[in-house]
């Protein structure tokens, strides 16, 4: 019997903000996914672990669905590193294939994954690792540096802990110029980014909707960030079809 299943709640029918773990809010109301009530011993219950452990209380409550995989998606789940890393991976290759490149490189590695470990990588033996058949990304050699590269701002600027960037930001402006900074975001997919953190990983600081702009809004279905199944996967995969041949469109000719 789960923790959840002896307090008669579902460990994923509520979030904890970033700026106290008192200040629930409903998970999004996805189709998948819609919350029942919450006993009110639940929540403290929920309350008091996310005090104590913030890592046990996200392993409790977050599942991400955006590998498509479950060993895959529960180490973005787990692991901050690994969501950070997938995020920077997303761009020229479909999404699954991105947000399992975590697992793929913790496989390879042989452990879990090391930030510093990563940051002091030799820049030519990672690259092969991502390059090994099959690669963790269409442009392994690339892909390879600009994760060192994250690696390293966070040794250098949080103290080797990627939790740290989001549960230490003040509020969700200061979240959004923080994950801007970082290589392989931009103002783009920093928005994306920090409506995931919201959304699907309990980080809440105040204003996080308004930082995330128009992929913050309750039952979007515009990003990774709205991605909990298969069918939501499809939804928003239809959203960007949608958008790029609205873009052709209006291009000059």
């Amino acid at each position: 019997m789960s923790v959840g299943d002896e307090l008669g709640i579902t460990m994923v029918g509520v979030r904890v903000a970033a700026g106290g773990p008192e200040a629930f809010e409903p998970l999004e109301e996805h189709p998948a996914r819609t919350a029942p009530a919450v006993r009110t011993a639940g929540r403290r219950y929920l309350a008091r672990i996310a005090r104590s452990s913030p890592t046990v209380y996200r392993d409790l409550v977050a599942s991400l669905c955006l590998a498509q995989q479950p060993e895959a998606d529960a180490l973005l789940s787990s692991d901050p590193l690994a969501l950070l890393i997938g995020m920077v991976l997303d761009q020229q290759i479909p999404l699954e294939h991105a947000f399992t490149g975590p697992l793929t490189l913790t496989q390879r590695l042989g452990h879990q994954l090391d930030v510093k470990e990563l940051a002091d990588y030799d820049p030519e033996a990672l690259a092969k690792v991502f390059a090994k058949p099959p690669a963790i990304h269409r442009f392994p050699a690339s892909m390879a540096g600009r994760v060192q590269e994250l690696c390293r701002i966070v040794v250098t600027d949080y103290d080797g802990d990627p939790a740290s960037i989001w549960t230490t930001a003040k509020n969700g402006a200061e979240l959004r110029k923080r994950i801007e900074k970082l290589p392989g975001f931009g103002k783009h997919k920093a928005a994306i980014f920090t409506a995931l953190l919201g959304k699907q990983y309990g980080v809440t600081p105040r204003g996080w909707r308004e930082a995330a702009g128009e992929f913050g809004k309750k039952g979007s279905l515009l990003s990774v960030a709205d991605i909990t199944d298969q069918a939501s996967l499809l939804k928003v995969r239809e959203y960007k079809k949608q958008m790029k041949a609205a873009a052709k469109t209006k291009a000059p000719k």
